[in-house]
């Protein structure tokens, strides 16, 4: 099949993480993949090594002039489906294969959202033969009735191959404020996190003075926030957090910690639990559904009350009190990966979804 992805954002997220690793995947399946994205962004940069065919095009301005570009990009590709995320992307993509006179879309929702999907309604919305993907089999059944689909609602659970972490090294705990002795919890950020990020600092706060050793590393977008520093400095932690940013050794700085933190949401939060858990490392989530698909509470990490700093201080004081229950629970997560996400099963539900659009007899608009 002759697939294209296309996301606009010039961020890296764990949305263009799920399409970055689809489209690698299914080109070594041998599909033909084009992957559309802003030019000279992080996304670019970060997809140019999958061995497919990556075309910058901007995608600012009027969805109009979007449009038009992405119907060039489709031009002489005889491309059969096109994935995207936003409702906005859906828009121009659906004028762009109208335009072009083929493809069905398929929006991809990301982990967790599923209950916030709307109809497409305006001008665009029913231009082109649509279906929509989710992130979970939990996701499918929270999906709300949408009447303009050709196709039915589909699951793509996301998934990592175990194997590619072993090669995987640590970065240096001394870069992170830590040494051999220290408990380091890292915990991945994003910028739809600063609540729950904010009861993780205070929990931090309430365990720091009778755990001298416990040390806290802030990664991913949003984790170097202003208001998130003046939090932290006015609970007198400026000496043992520190706030990594968006680093490029993303994993290596999850591989050096001891416990895994996910403040995270969406996609983001789903690929964190995935990685901390291939990597051997317990896993800490606010509890809820999302957290819930892939932390098992008791088994591979903690699941958290919502909200609460006190209650959440003690379950990890309890944790970092055990040092064979940490490894226990990271053992556990690694087979659990292996055993129920695998980068395999997530390839084959992205190859049922396109299978299922692609077929020509159903883009004909009713």
């Amino acid at each position: 099949m002759r697939l294209l992805f296309y996301y606009s954002a010039r961020a890296w997220s764990g949305e263009a993480r799920a399409f970055a690793a689809a489209a690698r995947g299914l080109h070594a399946r041998g599909h033909h993949i084009t992957y559309v994205c802003s030019p000279e962004g992080a996304v670019e940069q970060k997809v140019a090594s999958g061995g497919h065919d990556v075309v910058p095009i901007r995608s600012d301005g009027w969805w109009l002039l979007s449009s038009l570009r992405l119907r060039r990009a489709l031009a002489g590709r005889f491309i059969e489906v096109v994935f995207v995320h936003t409702p906005r992307e859906h828009k121009v993509a659906s004028l762009a294969t109208f335009l072009a006179g083929r493809a069905a879309v398929i929006r991809r929702v990301a982990s967790g959202a599923a209950a916030e999907v709307k109809e497409q309604r305006g001008f665009g919305s029913r231009l082109a033969a649509a279906g929509v993907l989710v992130g979970s089999e939990e996701d499918l059944r929270d999906l709300p009735v949408l009447k303009r689909l050709r196709f039915e609602p589909a699951a793509a659970p996301l998934g990592v191959d175990v194997d590619a972490y072993d090669t995987v090294r640590p970065v240096t705990r001394a870069s992170l404020g830590a040494t051999d002795s220290t408990a380091l919890v890292v915990a991945v950020c994003d910028h739809g996190a600063r609540a729950r990020a904010a009861t993780m600092v205070r929990a931090v706060a309430l365990l720091a003075p009778n755990h001298p050793n416990l040390r806290l590393t802030l990664v991913g977008p949003g984790s170097d926030d202003e208001d998130l520093r003046m939090h932290a400095a006015a609970l007198g932690l400026t000496k043992i957090v520190t706030f990594a940013g968006e680093r490029e050794d993303y994993l290596a700085v999850l591989r050096a910690a001891d416990l895994g933190w996910v403040v995270a949401t969406g996609d983001a939060a789903a690929f964190a639990c995935l990685d901390f858990m291939a990597m051997k490392v317990p896993v800490l989530a606010e509890r809820g559904p999302l957290a819930g698909t892939y932390v098992a509470d008791g088994i591979t990490g903690l699941l958290l009350p919502s909200n609460d700093a006190p209650a959440t201080a003690a379950a990890l004081a309890r944790l970092l009190a055990h040092d064979d229950q940490r490894t226990a629970m990271g053992t556990a997560g690694r087979l659990r990966v292996a055993r129920e996400f695998t980068e395999a099963a997530m390839l084959d539900g992205f190859e049922r979804a396109a299978a299922a659009a692609a077929d020509r007899s159903r883009w004909k608009r009713k």
